[in-house]
């Protein structure tokens, strides 16, 4: 019993049919077995015959008896066609019931164009697969397709499909791949180019066609270029009837994919009209007006209210000068009334205001600490002082003024004060005091420093 196997078989197409047939030896009546019923008789195959051949369905008659069913294979079971390429095809078909009671050879795959009568061997010798490929066929050809299981006493019944195998190309659904700034309303000013290029993709090459609102393009305003992998509209100079929905479909044998782009050309908006003063209190005036009856074919974002002094006609620089503004800009038009504002005689008035006064004299938050410290390695002392106006700081050791020595650096910074004393040694021990002054008085912190400890040293002798 033989596997399943892919094999592909040699080159063979229908366009080769017809010429190879005539070097094909042909077969004898002999080797005719449509299911033929046991005779008694035994015949084996020509040992010249590269591989049995069977003949076609419209042969002569037999000659002689063909061999016992029972020593040849039946026909090969579910001949089915795989897959069709635009220049293969793939059978593949499941072994006999019975494979003969002499030795199983394997399988003879054999073409037969449309409309001829001569079966052509795709494989010369029978081979042990049930599984074929025929490559290189052209695209249009039809034939038809059998295959016959081959022992040593001859060839079985053949197995052929009902309906012939079609050579075509290979159909890709149309598709339509929109480019994401399309994908939302694609606005345009009146005047600009319309230009859009949408990719699409199928096999073979689909059909593109365009629609305004669901009615034909006007080939007088939109040019229309359609490729193999995209379609362009193309508008030289946009107009506010170009607005719309455009839809863009690509068929194909049947099928078909649409894609729609919505469109909205625009301009600037009409001038409101009938301005009207309704109030005027203090420096404060009420307009109202009527909204402009041309919008520019799109929504109003709002409107600019701009004033100008009646002696000197001055109106405040501004980039819009509209008094109307839309998604296209302001409107060019303006709309000029003329409204005198009579400024009454305005006294200020103001409140009476105490001024609170934060003068106070200096106190320490957070005094001094104690703290012992390592010769050699800086240390620093710190407490926090509350005072206005801004007292002056004044650091002592034992009660002797340390202003200016370079041993020390002080620091005072938003009422944190910070005394370093750089590499300290044992002499540096002592009561240090921290002295805050200002107008309104005076306080002092103290703590102790004690430097312990040998400290650095440079290196053993």
């Amino acid at each position: 019993m033989t596997g399943k196997a892919t094999l592909e078989a040699p080159d063979c197409g229908p366009e080769e049919t017809a010429s190879e047939s005539a070097n094909v030896p042909a077969t004898e009546p002999s080797g005719e077995v449509a299911a033929p019923k046991s005779t008694g008789e035994e015949q084996t195959p020509k040992p010249q015959e590269p591989a049995p051949h069977v003949p076609a369905p419209d042969a002569p008659a037999a000659s002689k008896p063909a061999p016992p069913s029972e020593d040849v294979p039946s026909a090969p079971l579910l001949l089915a066609v795989e897959d069709v390429g635009d220049s293969s095809v793939t059978v593949s078909w499941e072994p006999p019931e019975w494979l003969g009671k002499l030795g199983f050879q394997g399988y003879v795959l054999e073409l037969r164009r449309e409309g001829a009568l001569e079966w052509v061997p795709v494989n010369t010798r029978p081979m042990m697969v049930t599984q074929q490929t025929v490559r290189n066929l052209a695209l249009g050809d039809k034939f038809f397709v059998r295959v016959t299981a081959v022992s040593s006493a001859g060839a079985g019944p053949p197995a052929v499909l009902d309906q012939p195998v079609h050579i075509q190309e290979t159909i890709e659904a149309p598709k339509i791949r929109v480019p994401r700034h399309l994908r939302q309303t694609y606005i345009r000013q009146v005047g600009e180019a319309i230009n859009l290029q949408i990719p699409f993709q199928g096999n073979p090459t689909p059909r593109a066609s365009w629609t305004h609102n669901g009615h034909a393009l006007d080939s007088q305003r939109v040019n229309v270029r359609t490729g193999d992998q995209d379609s362009i509209l193309f508008i030289r100079s946009a107009q506010r009837s170009d607005s719309g929905c455009y839809e863009l479909t690509v068929q194909l044998e049947g099928l078909e994919a649409k894609a729609a782009i919505d469109i909205l050309v625009i301009e600037k908006p009409g001038s409101p009209s009938s301005i009207r003063l309704l109030d005027v209190w203090g420096c404060n005036a009420a307009l109202e007006w009527t909204p402009p009856q041309d919008t520019g074919n799109t929504e109003l974002l709002g409107y600019t209210v701009q004033k100008a002094d009646k002696k000197t006609g001055v109106r405040p620089a501004r980039a819009d000068q509209g008094e109307e503004e839309g998604l296209c800009g302001s409107s060019c038009h303006l709309e000029i009334t003329t409204l005198s504002l009579l400024k009454p005689d305005i006294v200020a008035k103001p409140k009476s205001f105490v001024e609170r006064d934060f003068s106070e004299a200096p106190s320490f938050t957070q005094p001094l600490a104690d703290h012992i410290s390592t010769p050699g390695y800086s240390t620093q002392l710190f407490c926090s002082v509350r005072a206005s106006p801004k007292p002056k700081i004044i650091w002592m050791k034992n009660k002797m003024n340390i202003q200016g020595d370079p041993k020390y650096r002080a620091i005072s910074e938003q009422g944190v004060c910070t005394l370093e004393i750089r590499k300290p040694s044992p002499f540096d021990s002592g009561v240090y005091t921290c002295k805050a002054i200002n107008v309104l008085g005076e306080a002092s912190v103290d703590c102790r420093l004690e430097v312990k400890g040998e400290g650095l040293r440079g290196d053993a002798p």
